[in-house]
């Protein structure tokens, strides 16, 4: 029978077979039985179609790679090589051709080679990749002895050395490619640290030294113990079936668990939701939590793989105390059996690695002997008072808290001890600014809290490294980062949560009352300073009263200050920028004066405010009289909202233009360094603020703050602090370019242009954020403050724009938060369709509205 004849049947079998194979998946979700037996159903068609093309005796059909090693997902390659005596002549190269045409015409996305013995070995000692493929060959059809003499030459070439160090190579590189962490937003299952590939990592390694092809053949050797065993056999199916899941739900090849199949390879495995984001968050806890034990058992298996292949010469450790020893740089236990009589050495271990910054890990059998005794740590060791005193040394440790806190993670040792914190490892924040999972993102902060206190990282932060070595007690600061976020996915607010966590845990621990005052008041206020800062009105004295009434004192001022810059970088490299550290750090120096009894009256502060711009005028060599009539024109709010120096630019640039008719735009470089600043003065109109963000909008701008101000005469004085998101060409190539463009698009006029639907990126798209607004009036209750929360995008705050002008509304301030891909803006607002019940109703709607887009 020729190929052509033999292909609609054989499609047909492969087809039930792989279709019976997937549906048995569905019902049993067992990714081992899915996996032999796609192979299976692939085995049996290609030996029909081999046998159709009859490509002669001296070929041999062989499968490698994964397919090799029977490992076949739903969507994996099928990797072959044909192995040939000598170089095919043409008559068995146009049977060859036609046996790969038919393998594509059957479903199979093969990738093959055809080469000879020869040639497959100096392949394989070119390239690693197909050395490491070639050790997973597997007989299909053809003559069996070339297969052999294959595998039998290949393996007295190996230099198993080398390939050992190069498989370690390889291994780094891709977790590079991957940020060399299992945390990712969307991990790849097969490719990144903690997936599969790093178990294939060690097999293959295990095959060429020849001690076995499986787990349980490693276990019989003695490599890994039964324990591991049983809990990398356990992982290791779960990504598989998770693996498999992605390749059925998307049809495709797929081995990441992008935010669009995240929710539905949820459901597929059992976790019911109604809320996609919960569902997918609980997902990626299992996924991350799977990923890192196969990391920690990835590093004990090839350590132990290395003292197994290549012992290290005799080495004299230098004895620390009578139960540790450094051993080349490494902690040694002095008898690994410590650990499990003695849990407490546990603790002591990572003290000891504190006390001797020499030592730069453990050495292969305390590591392993640590994480078998990890299980020791229960309710009696968390409640033993050697233990809890321990543990407070570790913290409060003069150096290497953030390493040792990190070890303890990495080795499940921490979660263990605190079982508050276990319950937020792996877990993932679908909340659009948060990047790393709840765990990582703590021990961030800390990280960020001790780079405060290390002299040689000051430059980064002067003044957050200058509060933090004056600090007291900074221990209590890493203690709140623990804490701070630990109540995490509970329901609830987690700050009050955690806050009661930290008070148990300082109990527990004999911490004092004061420490635990003020540790407990910085877990429940870690989110107050950012949100007064970013949405409250800086200039009102009001505000800063009720901030500063609130801390209390000048100590507690300095410490939530410091966790909430650590906490801000901590979430993201995007949310942090100048501008979120200037309004802090204005917070900061307001309330301090407050707290230092300085509360000057509003006639004090303009009379300030007034002298100091004055004086930076007098600087450019602009006298009074020059300014005079321009002064006239604004009021007290004006000078008590704005910073001298801005007062000062507003004045050089505008005041020959006191009374024009036409648009003045004037920019220039944002004192803060980053962003640039644009002021727009005219007479004021209805639509203007709308026209201004629908310029920004169409150059792809990003507003920042933006300050609207209506002069004595009715001129609007309008001041914005805008970014590039792209970064495309630096700010002094297009102040120029501002000015004149969006000068000639205000004088133009005309209609306003419909607001463009902006691109919003994959994570927001597939885990949404509900728009709200909330309107309200102020304090003073002449005005109201509206609140408003969406998925950012491009265009946003023109559409909020267009509605404020539809409605007459008039802004007064608007803080523009962007936290990561979440939009969190405040207007000061005020109108007369704001005090009509119907109409603020039909106004509130049309703005989620135009917030959804």
């Amino acid at each position: 029978m020729s190929v052509a004849a033999a292909l609609p049947g054989l499609r047909e079998q492969y087809r039930q077979a792989r279709a019976a194979a997937i549906d048995r998946f569905r019902a049993e979700q067992d990714p081992d039985a899915l996996a032999l037996a796609l192979a299976r159903a692939t085995d049996r068609a290609l030996r029909g179609l081999w046998g159709a093309a009859r490509p002669g005796a001296g070929a041999t059909l062989l499968a490698v790679g994964g397919y090799g090693r029977g490992d076949q997902f739903p969507r994996s390659d099928v990797d072959l090589l044909v192995l040939v005596a000598a170089a095919p002549d043409p008559a068995q190269a146009s049977r060859l051709e036609a046996f790969v045409g038919a393998c594509w015409d059957l479903g199979l996305p093969i990738g093959h080679s055809v080469r000879t013995v020869d040639e497959c070995l100096v392949e394989a000692q070119r390239d690693v990749t197909v050395q490491t493929a070639l050790l997973e060959t597997r007989w299909l059809a053809g003559g069996r002895e070339r297969a052999t003499r294959l595998a039998a030459r290949l393996r007295e070439r190996l230099d198993v050395r080398a390939f050992f160090d190069a498989k370690l190579f390889e291994m780094r590189q891709r977790h590079a490619r991957f940020d060399d962490t299992p945390y990712s937003l969307e991990p790849n299952t097969k490719e990144s640290p903690g997936g599969l590939r790093d178990l294939h990592v060690i097999l293959w390694i295990a095959r060429a030294a020849g001690f076995g092809r499986r787990w349980p053949e490693l276990r019989r050797r003695g490599l890994i113990a039964a324990p591991e065993a049983a809990q990398l056999r356990r992982n290791d199916r779960l990504i598989r079936r998770l693996r498999a899941w992605l390749h059925v739900i998307s049809d495709r090849r797929e081995d990441r668990l992008v935010f669009d199949l995240q929710a539905s390879v949820a459901a597929a495995i059992g976790i019911a939701h109604e809320d996609r984001r919960r569902a997918s968050e609980e997902l990626m806890q299992r996924y991350y939590q799977a990923a890192k034990a196969v990391t920690q058992l990835n590093t004990i298996l090839l350590q132990n793989l290395r003292g197994e292949l290549f012992p290290a010469p005799d080495a004299r450790p230098e004895p620390i105390d009578r139960e540790f020893a450094n051993l080349q740089g490494l902690l040694d236990a002095v008898d690994p059996g410590c650990f499990e009589r003695d849990p407490s050495s546990i603790l002591r271990a990572f003290l000891t690695l504190e006390a001797h910054p020499g030592l730069t890990g453990m050495t292969t059998r305390t590591l392993r002997a640590l994480w078998h005794a990890r299980t020791r740590i229960d309710g009696a060791f968390r409640r033993a008072p050697e233990n809890r005193a321990l543990f407070l040394r570790i913290l409060q440790a003069p150096l290497g808290v953030t390493h040792a806190l990190r070890r303890m993670n990495q080795w499940s040792i921490l979660g263990r001890y605190l079982p508050a914190f276990q319950r937020i490892v792996g877990r993932m924040q679908h909340d659009l600014f948060h990047v790393y999972t709840v765990d990582q993102h703590i021990l961030m902060v800390v990280r960020n809290l001790r780079r405060f206190a290390l002299q040689r990282h000051a430059h980064e932060y002067p003044f957050c490294s200058e509060l933090m070595s004056a600090f007291p007690r900074p221990w209590a600061l890493f203690a709140a980062a623990l804490f701070h976020d630990i109540a995490k996915g509970r329901g609830g607010d987690h700050s009050e949560l955690g806050r009661d966590e930290a008070r148990r845990f300082c109990r527990q621990h004999g911490v004092g009352a004061d420490d635990t005052a003020l540790i407990a008041f910085l877990v429940e206020h870690h989110l107050t300073m950012s949100t007064v800062a970013q949405k409250q009105d800086l200039s009102d004295p009001a505000v800063v009263g009720r901030f500063a009434a609130l801390v209390g004192d000048a100590e507690r001022l300095d410490a939530l200050y410091l966790l909430t810059v650590a906490d801000i970088r901590g979430t993201s490299p995007k949310v942090w920028n100048a501008w979120k550290a200037k309004l802090l750090l204005d917070l900061y120096r307001l309330a301090r004066r407050r707290l230092e009894g300085e509360a000057p009256s509003a006639e004090v502060r303009l009379d300030a405010r007034r002298a100091e711009a004055v004086r930076l005028l007098n600087l450019y060599a602009v006298a009074p009289e020059r300014y005079r009539h321009f002064w006239s024109q604004l009021d007290a709010p004006y000078f008590l909202r704005n910073d001298p120096q801005d007062i000062a630019w507003h004045t050089r640039v505008l005041h020959p233009f006191a009374d024009t008719a036409g648009p003045v735009v004037r920019a220039r470089i944002a004192a803060i360094g980053e962003g640039f600043q644009v002021v727009v003065y005219q007479p004021d109109q209805p639509d203007l603020f709308a026209r201004i963000c629908g310029y920004f909008d169409s150059k792809n701008l990003s507003v920042l703050d933006a300050r609207i101000h209506t002069t004595e005469h009715g001129y609007a004085l309008d001041t914005f602090v805008l970014v590039d998101p792209s970064g495309a060409a630096p700010y002094r190539d297009i102040l120029t370019l501002v000015e004149a463009d969006l000068a000639h698009r205000l004088a133009a006029g005309g209609e306003l242009p419909p607001p463009v639907r902006g691109r919003s990126s994959r994570r927001s798209r597939y885990f949404p954020i509900e728009p709200a607004v909330d309107l309200a009036p102020d304090e003073s209750g002449a005005q109201f403050q509206l609140s408003v929360v969406a998925n950012d995008r491009t265009g946003l705050l023109y559409a909020i724009a267009r509605v404020l002008g539809r409605y007459g509304v008039a802004l007064k301030t608007a803080r523009i938060a962007t936290l990561g891909e979440r939009a969190e803006d405040v207007f000061l607002v005020d109108g007369a369709a704001l005090r009509d019940a119907r109409v603020q109703l039909r106004f509130e709607a049309d703005l989620l509205e135009a917030l959804r887009g």
